[in-house]
């Protein structure tokens, strides 16, 4: 047979029919090995055990493959602590918490679930879902509050106990929670908030309603003009595959400043598997016994928990509730009332009453028309919240005092 190009076409079809034969065989030899493998091994007759001597190599590749296929499972499988041995990491967490010098947390989606709003790697998480097949359903975010573990980080930060939070949310429930903003980097943005970036420096917009409507991947105009200037407005999200450039909200001088004076970060429902790509946050550059403490919370596998002093499987809520209690501190309610999104909006023009179509967040006065009307329709004694208390409790703790705010 004549060698390279000097193949004639016939011995080339040949070739080529040869190598398709053999890649057949081979397939079928591997099916015919994973079936093999599957039974158990006092159930295999003489001749398959013959085989998989014979295909030692494709027996490894299978091996290999159903041990990461299964490695893979479990780092998706959410694990819960026993209630006993999760009170015993909460003691250990606050004892960390009240020693700290200087104490940042980030946080991601696990701190929103239970404000109705989904994760992204949970079992009914936005990528699981699309991993899956399966379509997801859009989430009406205007109905959505502040939770137990937002207001528990406003009250530490509030009592000097947190130092910075860095967080990959988008939702803006930080911000309503009564952190301020100076205390917040929004690494991906708030969908609350749109910039003029025409204007030096950056004119910031925050709205009561979601400003993301017609923007998407490399496309962030809002469909609105700067009141100052006239140019288009932007949103401020980071989409994946992008790279941040906005000074605010994202605040990546200040979250890099706080990670490199931290002596401990806590991580509050986040899979870490994006975070952990920004070396800063980390402080990697410092010998390892120069690094800050690690303490995690999450129900599922995190990419640093290998280097974590402590992990703790838990819901966000249900360990920041332990911790506030360990510590001696009352998770205030959310209270619409004092929501700093109404105080920060800046209403729209005239003319830009028409440019979105997403419900805005409900005010309090509306709320307490509502209430009103509820009042009006049900006894007294069957009322759960109190106009006369100047609270809502929606985003109260379990069994917490509701406090009245003055």
């Amino acid at each position: 047979m004549a060698a390279g190009g000097n193949l004639s076409r016939t011995e080339r079809k040949a070739a080529a029919r040869a190598e398709i034969l053999q890649q057949e065989e081979q397939r079928d030899r591997r099916r015919q090995v994973s079936r093999i493998l599957k039974k158990p091994v006092a159930e295999r007759n003489p001749e398959e055990s013959l085989l998989l001597s014979e295909c030692e190599d494709i027996v490894r590749e299978l091996e290999r493959r159903c041990k990461k296929r299964e490695g893979l499972r479990r780092r998706q499988e959410e694990v819960c602590d026993e209630p006993e041995e999760l009170k015993r990491k909460v003691i250990e967490l606050a004892a960390a918490v009240q020693s700290a010098k200087h104490l940042v947390i980030y946080t991601g989606a696990g701190i929103s679930t239970a404000a109705s709003i989904p994760d992204y790697r949970g079992p009914n998480g936005v990528w699981t879902l699309l991993q899956k097949g399966r379509s997801i359903r859009a989430t009406d975010l205007s109905e959505a509050e502040p939770t137990l573990t937002h207001m528990s980080i406003a009250c530490l930060h509030k009592h000097n106990l947190v130092q910075h939070v860095v967080s990959q949310n988008c939702d803006g429930l930080h911000l309503r929670s009564g952190l301020p903003q100076a205390a917040i980097s929004e690494l991906h943005g708030n969908m609350y908030i749109e910039v003029c970036t025409s204007c030096t420096p950056n004119r910031e917009y925050v709205r009561v309603f979601d400003v993301t409507e017609r923007t998407a991947l490399h496309r962030h105009h809002t469909g609105r003009m700067c009141h100052k200037c006239g140019a288009q407005l932007r949103d401020t999200i980071v989409h994946f595959g992008e790279k941040g450039t906005l000074r605010e909200p994202l605040n990546w001088e200040a979250a890099t400043e706080a990670a490199s004076k931290a002596d401990v970060i806590l991580c509050l429902g986040s899979s870490l598997k994006v975070l952990k790509k920004y070396p800063h946050l980390w402080c990697m550059s410092k010998p390892p016994s120069r690094r800050p403490k690690l303490y995690i919370v999450n129900l599922q596998w995190t990419p640093k928990d290998d280097l974590a002093a402590l992990k703790l499987h838990g819901k966000c809520d249900d360990v920041m509730r332990l911790l506030m209690e360990e510590l001696g501190l009352e998770i205030p309610c959310y209270d619409r009332t004092k929501d700093p999104i109404f105080s920060l909006a800046i209403p729209l023009s005239p003319d830009e009453e028409g440019s979105h179509s997403r419900r805005p967040v409900a005010p309090p006065w509306s709320l307490e028309e509502a209430q009103m009307q509820e009042q009006e329709q049900e006894p007294a004694s069957q009322l759960s919240l109190s106009l006369s208390g100047g609270w809502f409790g929606r985003g109260c703790a379990k069994g917490s005092k509701r406090k009245k705010v003055n």
